[in-house]
């Protein structure tokens, strides 16, 4: 007999689950006896290992931060790896004592970003045996965004500007250069465009002939009356006052 559905976990009433409607659970999977090997594993086809310092935002001797390839919908999403060809359990005690450092670093880097309300850092290491930290922005005021499923929301919502994305790349590669590496990330360039013609509208206009410079044509108005001079007062009619 198949076995019974599994029943709905708790999760799915909370406000930052992203999806409403008839749900139900997948069946699980029959248990393998050998787990597969990740990608990269003992080091052989390391996407990590074989990429350049120009595709991450910031590098050190030790450590890089790469960031998505393009926009997604969260703030910022950036990926803490380290250089050498280490998984978590595998790190010296120098490097450990690193991670942590680099860890609160890029963490207070990417919460200075105006609209980020909050930073999580996961790590998974499912996919990929090269250490790797993720780090994901929560926007400011968006409380259903709040939680474990943040990363869910990071493909549900649009993606934000390109702009502001280079933009934010750039921020926090510049905060992570003042301790030390090498900031690769450059901020966009601005929109600047000359205009096609010189001329002017309403342009000043030079008088060889006069010293002052002529402005715009005033509307011309009628003279004012002249105000006649005032009489002799001596010429003035006598009125009697009169009699009380």
């Amino acid at each position: 007999m198949p076995e019974a559905p599994l029943d709905l976990p708790d999760f799915v009433s909370w406000p930052s689950f992203p999806f409403e409607g008839d749900l139900r659970v997948k069946p699980l999977d029959p248990v393998v006896a050998t787990e597969p090997a990740r990608q990269g594993e003992d080091g052989n086809g390391c996407v990590a290992c074989a990429a350049k310092d120009d595709a991450y935002i910031w590098v050190s001797d030790r450590w890089r931060v790469r960031a998505m390839d393009k926009p997604t919908g969260l703030p910022m999403v950036l990926i803490l790896e380290s250089r050498s060809h280490l998984d978590l359990g595998d790190l010296p005690n120098l490097l450990a004592a690193e991670l942590g450092v680099m860890t609160v670093r890029l963490e207070r880097a990417v919460r200075s970003l105006d609209g980020v309300a909050r930073v999580h850092v996961n790590r998974y290491g499912d996919g990929a045996a090269h250490l790797h930290l993720w780090f994901l922005a929560r926007p400011h005021g968006q409380l259903q965004l709040r939680g474990s499923f943040l990363s869910l929301w990071d493909d549900i919502l649009p993606p934000i500007a390109e702009e502001r994305w280079r933009e934010n790349l750039a921020l926090v590669a510049a905060w992570l250069a003042e301790f030390g590496g090498r900031a690769l990330a450059e901020p966009p360039r601005i929109a600047w465009q000359a205009p096609a013609t010189l001329t002017d509208s309403n342009p000043i206009r030079f008088d060889d002939d006069v010293d002052e410079v002529a402005g715009p044509a005033v509307e011309e108005h009628a003279a004012p009356a002249p105000v006649p001079a005032p009489r002799d007062p001596t010429s003035l009619p006598v009125v009697a006052a009169p009699v009380t």
